[in-house]
């Protein structure tokens, strides 16, 4: 019984230690940069357009559909890639460029930095710049990462990259609802100044893999009325530079060590 007691108190301050070690390592520092964006891109100042902003690809079966739809109507975006897709598929990634879109990262494979060690999310970032640079001859700066979900020494990255979340996400990797779902969702924020993320693949933890289809036949009527009320798109650094807050509150965390 004894040994019971002891086990039972020893397994109740591993639980405790976890706990602790996640709300330090991942669950504040991800509060701080979603709730408070601290350090963070999030959301448009003043009435001067809307940021359409596209995670996970390239996919060979969405992605080319996404740049006809955006090409139909003349608007940039930014696509925030995953390296090992683009290494895969960098003729999807050239035409991005050449249509005038902006490439931001989205790490190499779609893992969450919260169970990532910080060398390992530097080896995420770093080798999907190296993808990039190798293809466009251009190194990115602008990383959402996956789930939006940070870790404490990502802080230390913000001098290299510039952190980008959403003021807006509909929920697009599901199918339930469908397009009509998706459209109440983005027509409900129709006038707003706001960053948008959709996904243009569906092969993600969590994700449909048809679920682009339904996204994509949602964007082509919400652009088109944005375009008939004369509400513009612009890639995430044309609208940071017409904001006077780039930087929100950066935090001084030069002290750790990634």
């Amino acid at each position: 019984m004894r040994i019971h007691v002891h086990n039972s108190h020893y397994g109740s301050h591993i639980i405790w230690t976890i706990l602790i070690g996640l709300l330090v390592y991942t669950i504040i520092p991800t509060a701080i940069v979603r709730l408070g964006g601290f350090s963070a891109y999030r959301k448009g100042k003043g009435v001067t357009g809307i940021a359409l902003t596209f995670d996970d690809g390239p996919d060979p079966a969405f992605t080319p559909q996404l740049l006809d739809i955006l090409k139909l109507h003349g608007i940039q975006a930014t696509f925030f890639i995953l390296g090992a897709k683009a290494e895969k598929y960098p003729e999807i990634i050239r035409r991005m460029h050449a249509e005038g879109h902006l490439i931001g990262i989205h790490n190499y494979r779609h893992w969450t930095n919260a169970v990532l060690t910080p060398k390992k999310v530097r080896k995420q970032l770093q080798d999907t710049v190296n993808v990039i640079d190798a293809i466009l001859g251009i190194k990115p700066i602008y990383y959402r990462p996956p789930w939006g979900i940070i870790n404490i020494f990502d802080f230390l990255r913000m001098k290299q990259f510039r952190l980008v979340l959403w003021s807006l996400m509909v929920g697009d990797w599901r199918c339930s609802g469908g397009t009509d779902r998706i459209k109440k969702k983005l027509f409900a924020r129709l006038q707003n100044n706001d960053i948008i993320v959709l996904h243009d693949s569906g092969q993600t933890l969590g994700a449909n893999p048809y679920a682009p289809m339904y996204m994509l036949e949602a964007l082509k009527e919400f652009v088109e009325e944005c375009r008939k009320q004369g509400i513009p798109f612009m890639r995430i650094d044309q609208r940071m530079q017409l904001d006077d807050q780039t930087t929100i509150h950066p935090i001084d965390l030069s002290s750790l060590k990634a």
